[in-house]
């Protein structure tokens, strides 16, 4: 006869976010000890770990802070299920790594796996939660954004899961109507995931090769010569409007711009990031 109960197995799967026959099996072996169950589920996944490696991970969350209001730091970190997404032991990973990035002002993924948390770095401390686990975890990106005002939002794809899409944005004023307006475009952002913050930022070979489909598409179209530099400017500025932040139609209102919208709000954006899970 088992030496442990129905709630023993939920409160050992809370813990660790392992399967439910591997903790069966566990607490089997065991003989119902929730905390000698608990080493043999890590030491099962340690030796497992290298079966992980090619396995994909399209799944996962987004978390943000900001950091006296002027430093906004994101990370994604990824898993191969919703159900380990969604576990309690994911999550606290994931605020693990994030406070980790916070504390190192790591620049990238690498250097922020070097981190030392409590004595141990970060990168042993994922490998070993990946194996209580028992799936590939991955910190995939990290992203700091700095201004005057920076603000973060989260949004989740499914009520079911945490944060799937995440947006930090910052801009070059303080006070109430800056910080409205970052909030409001962080949302917007979220929502039509821009690439680049200005035009500028557009590499011109990007450009190049969008004026140079525009302009045989309009050729195709069997447009006059005369009107085809007009054309093909006009679509060029609708690809603009499609990938440029400041070019944007603004979500809450689309005749007006974004860039007229921080223009009302009496600031300018100075940066942005986006993340959205396995994208």
């Amino acid at each position: 006869m088992a030496n442990y109960t129905a709630a023993d197995i939920k409160a050992l799967r809370e813990r660790t976010g392992a399967g439910m026959m591997d903790v069966k099996k566990a607490l089997d072996e065991a003989n119902g000890d929730a905390d000698k169950a608990m080493d043999l589920i890590r030491i099962k996944g340690l030796k497992g770990a290298t079966k992980r490696e090619g396995r994909s991970t399209a799944e996962g969350l987004v978390a943000a802070r900001i950091v006296d209001g002027t430093v906004g730091v994101m990370i994604e970190v990824n898993c191969e299920t919703d159900f380990v997404a969604k576990s309690a032991k994911f999550i606290e990973l994931s605020e693990t790594v994030l406070g980790a990035a916070v504390s190192s002002a790591a620049a990238d993924v690498d250097a922020l796996l070097e981190t030392d948390v409590n004595g141990k770095k970060l990168s042993e401390l994922v490998t070993e939660e990946g194996a209580i686990l028992g799936e590939k975890i991955v910190v995939r990106r990290i992203a700091r954004v700095e201004g005057k005002t920076v603000d973060a939002y989260l949004h989740k794809t499914s009520k079911d899961l945490p944060a799937q899409v995440g947006v930090l944005f910052a801009v070059d004023g303080a006070g109430n109507g800056p910080s409205e307006a970052a909030h409001d475009i962080a949302v917007h952002t979220a929502a039509f995931a821009p690439k680049f913050l200005t035009r500028d930022e557009v590499p011109a070979d990007t450009v190049e090769n969008e004026r140079r489909i525009a302009d045989e598409t309009a050729r195709a179209e069997g447009k006059p010569e005369a009107a085809l530099t007009k054309i093909v400017e006009g679509r060029l500025t609708g690809f603009f409007k499609e990938i440029v932040l400041v070019d944007q139609p603004f979500a809450k209102d689309a005749k007006k711009t974004v860039a007229q919208v921080l223009e009302e709000a009496g600031t300018k954006a100075t940066g942005f990031a986006r993340f959205r899970v396995g994208a």
